[in-house]
């Protein structure tokens, strides 16, 4: 999950990428070493380089290995960690993951730094609320990222579209206008189900529902069906695939065609269109996801990465202090700065001002949420029955019928079936 939305923001780092095996430490020889597993490309040699010097500066004692991960076969590795005798002090991972792996038993409370050190009252819900478990803190919010709407300004300009819309309503009628003179108004792809589930949590809806303990899939519910009914009602308004999601085809090569006025996508997606079609740089602009109402956005899912720190880390007090620094004000303005991610509190959006983009992001993030926090809902995106039910409700299905038998196998696969 957090690997895709993120791909787009990754675009926007560095070109030096972090490679091999991991990256270690060359200053000093401290009398301890805390190990930390970060994954692939979340963030640059340089922002690493930068991090090591100052903190190694700073605590004299101290080695700080980084060791980098890939997220193919991470799961597994992760659990085996926490089950054994040699994990790593402290390891970044998918916000949407905490709950699997607090299930082991083998993460370390953070809560009371959560609460005492590092504000956790101003942190992005979409990363504070899958880092608690049953009111225990296990994941500390690192970075950020989420959909907004990349645009054409020239298709806006020739449609008299002057103003990006801000409400649901004039975002319908504006796309209504851009889909005119062989221009796509809005190319949605008809499995994109991170984005049917903004929609859905603006009307109140869930994708699941905890009833003691339990979770059933809620698609079928009356909210629920008004966040597809409007899904429908956009993605009509393009050509985009009934029966396939955003990478089929890519997106980003529908868009660098040069007629689609708009698509919903990271913001680092524009640098990639570029590239596709040059003539295109200059003429993409970003807005916000909007809402029902102008007083905020739209709702979206919110991807990233939380820290978390194992209870048998060797050196788990220090590796609690090595989380507290990268969640701390300096270095997440020095990361938000650095790789274009949103930092872990609204308070500090004012660091990305005058990166289009990134503010855009940052103010969706306020509305951000993530997917339902059960240990059990990567096996749902697994299997995905949701995308097979946005398919059909799309291709004239009974939207109650199709959402009934969705969330059925949503409430199976999430009991373990």
């Amino acid at each position: 999950m957090k690997n895709r939305i993120l791909a787009g923001a990754v675009a926007l780092v560095s070109s030096v990428a972090l490679g091999g095996c991991g990256y270690f430490s060359d200053s000093g020889s401290g009398g301890r070493t805390v190990t930390v597993w970060l994954m692939k490309d979340s963030v640059s040699q340089g922002f690493l380089d930068k991090f090591t010097a100052s903190y190694e500066e700073e605590h004299p004692s101290i080695e700080l290995e980084f060791k980098i991960q890939g997220w193919s076969d991470i799961g597994p590795k992760i659990i085996t960690a926490l089950k054994g005798d040699d994990a790593p002090d402290v390891i970044e991972v998918g916000n949407t993951q905490v709950a699997q792996y607090a299930e082991s038993g083998g993460l370390r409370d953070l809560t009371l730094e959560s609460m005492r050190d590092l504000g956790s009252d101003d942190w992005l819900p979409g990363l504070a609320q899958p880092g608690s478990i049953n009111g225990v803190q296990y994941g500390i919010p690192w970075y950020a990222a989420n959909r907004v709407v990349i645009y054409n300004k020239e298709i806006f300009e020739q449609a008299g579209v002057e103003t990006p819309p801000k409400t649901r309503d004039a975002w319908i009628e504006a796309s209504e206008r851009l889909n005119t003179n062989g221009n796509q108004g809005m190319y949605l792809a008809g499995q994109n189900w991170y984005v049917l589930a903004g929609f859905i949590w603006d009307e109140g809806g869930e994708l699941a529902d905890e009833n003691g303990g339990d979770w059933e899939g809620a698609l079928a519910s009356p909210e629920a069906l008004k966040g597809m009914r409007f899904y429908k009602e956009l993605q009509a308004l393009g050509d985009g695939p009934l029966d396939a999601d955003e990478e089929k085809p890519p997106q980003t090569d529908v868009f660098a065609e040069g007629d689609v006025a708009q698509i919903i996508a990271v913001p680092g997606t524009a640098s990639l269109i570029e590239q596709k079609n040059p003539e295109l740089k200059g003429k993409l602009g970003y807005f916000p996801i909007p809402g029902k109402t102008a007083k905020s956005p739209g709702s979206v899912f919110t991807g990233g990465s939380d820290l978390i720190v194992p209870k048998n880390a060797d050196q788990r007090s220090a590796g609690i202090e090595v989380v507290k620094a990268l969640a701390s004000e300096k270095w997440q303005t020095e990361l938000a700065r650095t790789m274009s991610y949103v930092p872990n509190k609204p308070s500090l959006a004012h660091v990305i001002e005058g990166e289009e983009g990134t503010a855009a992001m940052a103010v969706g993030a306020t509305r951000g949420r993530a997917t339902p926090n059960s240990p059990q809902w990567a096996a749902v995106e697994a299997e995905n029955p949701i995308k097979p039910y946005m398919t059909a409700v799309l291709q004239g299905g009974d939207p109650a019928e199709e959402a009934k038998a969705a969330a059925e196998r949503i409430t199976a696969l999430l009991a373990g079936g």
